[in-house]
């Protein structure tokens, strides 16, 4: 059990140059002034060289700014990216409470933002979805990301003193496998986007809801086999929840299984997805489940602005032509496969995700995994999920011409369903029955 809340440090960007603006009096270690204003930041040679109109700041290898008043004192970042090679890509202006840290990294510069959990989480929370959404809705997403985030500190610390980097690669000449996994930061505990979890500074703290969901959830986490779980969530699962060992390092954690994302098991459907005919129906249809819901008010709680660009979540369709699908794979996976001939279902997880995808090319044949990577590999940015069943149309000399993909949940599918979990709050659940629903077997305490 820990004694205190702790701190926590999250990577905003990184630049060559930094400007930034201070708001209230922030002070430097070993300097008398206080500080504030607009400022920027470059390297010269091995030094940061920090100035604005009145004072200059030179130190080898970091700067860090604290404020004389956490609940007062603030800092402003322009053009912090969001939604990094997601389809919603773009830079905003956001503020930010806490400590503000620039550190050198070889040629660039890196803006790190240290303060309490409490107040991260309340960004967060008002980042991945709306702070107006329901009270035990945020309750049960502040203490999802409660549990990911401690549980995360704790898993780079091992990762670090065992000298691993939370990354998995096996290639052969006819497969590429790989995962990536949140943790992978260097110098900071999770990065502001959607890689760990949205952190979109203080801007987004909009309701005293937001604020009431973490105050009194304080220290509560979920826990299994006396750790703390390492909680996940994604925006829609499709009607399914996928296991944890499918998308990421192959380690079984119980309270990440799949799990129905109903009151009861869905009727005339065989789950056995290790039958194509099985997933085809289960993707081609639209089976009840807590997030099958075009309810615009449910919506608007987990669809921030930008996500509401996005509207066929639990059942979707793309079409490639066969100019496009092959200067897509080609390009994305580095690889000349030529015309696309067939793209093949290998190995599919629990909730029908595709974990393992044979690509078939004129030139190349070679199977691609997992989750995330086939996700990247067909789509300019990254596809809604890899829960999909492929037709093919308009066969020019067994050359197909058109690629017809169907598709089912938006993400990877693992944990807390973020549209389940909101319809289920406005059914009435309560935010510990909507985690216990997700996290079987997990149990909540309060570790501080």
């Amino acid at each position: 059990m820990l004694l205190e809340e702790p701190v926590v440090s999250v990577g905003i960007l990184s630049g060559k140059q930094i400007s930034f603006e201070l708001y209230g009096d922030f002070s430097i270690q070993g300097f008398k002034q206080k500080f504030s204003g607009r400022f920027s930041a470059e390297l010269k040679g091995n030094t940061i060289i920090c100035k604005n109109a009145k004072d200059k700041i030179e130190i080898s290898n970091e700067i860090i700014f604290e404020p004389g008043d956490l609940t007062v004192d603030s800092f402003l970042i322009k053009e912090v990216p969001i939604g990094k090679e997601f389809h919603w890509e773009r830079k905003e202006t956001q503020r930010f409470c806490g400590s503000l840290k620039l550190l050198k990294d070889g040629d660039v510069i890196w803006v790190i933002n240290i303060l309490p959990v409490a107040q991260y989480l309340k960004s967060v929370i008002s980042s991945e979805m709306s702070a107006k959404s329901s009270l035990q809705l945020l309750k049960a997403h502040a203490i999802v990301s409660r549990s990911w985030l401690l549980a995360q500190i704790e898993k780079l610390k091992s990762l670090n003193e065992k000298g691993n980097d939370n990354k998995y690669e096996y290639q052969t000449d006819s497969e590429i496998i790989k995962w990536q996994d949140r943790g992978d930061h260097m110098f900071f505990n999770v990065c502001a986007d959607d890689h760990c979890q949205r952190y979109q500074g203080i801007s987004k703290i909009s309701t005293e809801a937001s604020n009431s969901a973490v105050d009194q959830t304080k220290g509560i986490v979920l826990m299994y086999g006396g750790m703390i779980c390492d909680a996940r969530y994604s925006k829609s699962c499709g009607g399914i929840t996928e296991s944890f060992e499918n998308v990421w390092e192959p380690v079984k954690h119980d309270y990440l299984s799949s799990v129905i994302d109903y009151k009861f098991d869905p009727e005339n459907y065989n789950l056995d997805f290790s039958s194509e005919a099985n997933a085809k129906r289960w993707i081609l249809s639209n089976p009840a489940s807590f997030c099958n819901t075009n309810d615009e008010r449910i919506l608007s709680q987990v669809l921030v602005d930008y996500d509401q660009e996005t509207t066929d979540f639990y059942r979707w369709k793309i079409e490639y032509s066969q100019k496009q699908i092959a200067e897509l794979i080609n390009s994305k996976a580095g690889i000349d496969f030529g015309d696309i001939l067939d793209m093949v279902p290998v190995e599919r997880g629990d909730s029908a995700r595709l974990v393992r995808l044979k690509v078939i090319g004129t030139k190349k044949e070679m199977i691609i995994g997992k989750e995330l990577e086939i996700r990247r590999l067909l789509s300019p940015t990254h596809l809604y999920s890899s829960a999909f069943v492929v037709d093919k149309e308009g066969d020019e000399e067994g050359i197909p011409q058109k690629f017809l993909i169907h598709g089912a949940g938006w993400g990877h599918g693992v944990g807390l369903c973020q549209i389940g979990a909101a319809v289920m709050a406005t059914r009435g659940y309560q935010f510990d029955e909507i985690l216990l629903h997700y996290f079987k077997g997990a149990k909540l305490k309060k570790i501080y």
